[in-house]
């Protein structure tokens, strides 16, 4: 199976900052703010929706076709995903920008301040879509360039190509006519519960209606588990998908790109179950959370049966 991931590259830069913002910070001097913050030190991790989910497949024996772009540091990202079997041949790089970058502090409250550089994201990725099967291709339209999510999208939707639909922390940035028109015609909506009300909340659409533009919804609600919902003879039918226990939660960064990954192997496997290849995305998110950063964590093809085994009673695959 031919499985095409767009969305971002981008390298994850964790600060630990020992103190609390809330000492440092007057509130009656927030309209002249100057502060400093002397941090412990830094962690860097590779991140992005593109790389995560595309990391995730490879543990799960696929080799993702990465759209993206990087940019003039991307070397050391681009030795990581070829370690791990990735392709990075369709990764565009912007030599004059850098590769996307978050850069987070976190304090001992747990509060967060973040500056996103967006970098090479801001610019288009390519890719010839001309020698590509239809019947034996499926995509992920991720968080990125909002140019490619719709380029993308419009593409699939003209070649016949089933594709997923993850705005994900893109929706603010779409109108109501542009993030219809990517829902409309879509294979798999997947969404979280707030992102599921967001959408809502932009398209005056109810759930009924989003149901007459994709094929499936699904919403994910952390510790809660995921929803899917589908329209089966006219009739909304839903199926509730816990959990996999996990022995701690260190980090749920890059969970929900852990479970699209799992979900798209399931797919590529068994692409008319999609209870069961939803089950194998809440597993493969379950070791996602149990490490710190999104691309730390690491399972065998039998470990993953074992564990899938152990909460759904029969083997992923």
């Amino acid at each position: 199976m031919n499985i095409l991931v767009s969305g971002s590259l981008a390298y994850d830069r964790i600060m630990d900052f020992p103190g609390k913002f809330s000492d440092h910070i007057l509130p009656d001097k927030i309209h002249m703010l100057n502060v400093c913050f002397m941090i412990n030190g830094l962690m860097e991790n590779f991140g992005g929706t593109a790389g995560n989910i595309a990391f995730a497949l490879s543990l799960l024996g696929e080799s993702p076709t990465v759209l993206a772009t990087a940019g003039r540091d991307f070397e050391p990202y681009r030795n990581w995903l070829t370690k791990h079997n990735i392709s990075t041949k369709h990764i565009k790089i912007i030599d004059e920008e850098l590769t996307a970058g978050a850069y987070i502090t976190t304090d001992q409250s747990d509060n967060q301040i973040t500056a996103f550089n967006p970098g090479a994201m801001k610019f288009n990725s390519n890719y010839d879509f001309d020698s590509v099967a239809r019947e034996m291709t499926i995509a992920i339209v991720a968080p990125g360039n909002l140019g490619d999510m719709v380029n993308f999208s419009n593409i699939y939707k003209k070649k016949g190509i089933d594709y997923i639909l993850d705005p994900g922390q893109s929706l603010p940035a779409w109108s109501k006519e542009l993030l219809t028109e990517l829902i409309h015609g879509s294979k798999i909506f997947i969404c979280n519960d707030y992102e599921l009300q967001l959408t809502q909340e932009k398209t005056s659409m109810t759930v009924d209606d989003i149901l007459e533009k994709t094929e499936t919804l699904i919403v994910t609600k952390g510790e809660s588990g995921s929803t899917i919902m589908r329209k089966e003879n006219r009739k909304t039918k839903t199926f509730e998908i816990p959990v996999a226990k996990v022995s701690q939660v260190s980090d749920p960064t890059g969970a929900g790109d852990a479970y699209r990954a799992g979900l798209i192997k399931g797919l590529a496997t068994s692409k008319n179950d999609i209870v069961h290849a939803a089950k194998i995305g809440a597993v493969c998110a379950a070791y996602c959370v149990e490490v710190y950063g999104p691309q730390n964590f690491h399972f065998t093809h039998e470990s993953f049966n074992n564990r899938f085994e152990s909460v759904f009673g029969k083997k992923a695959f």
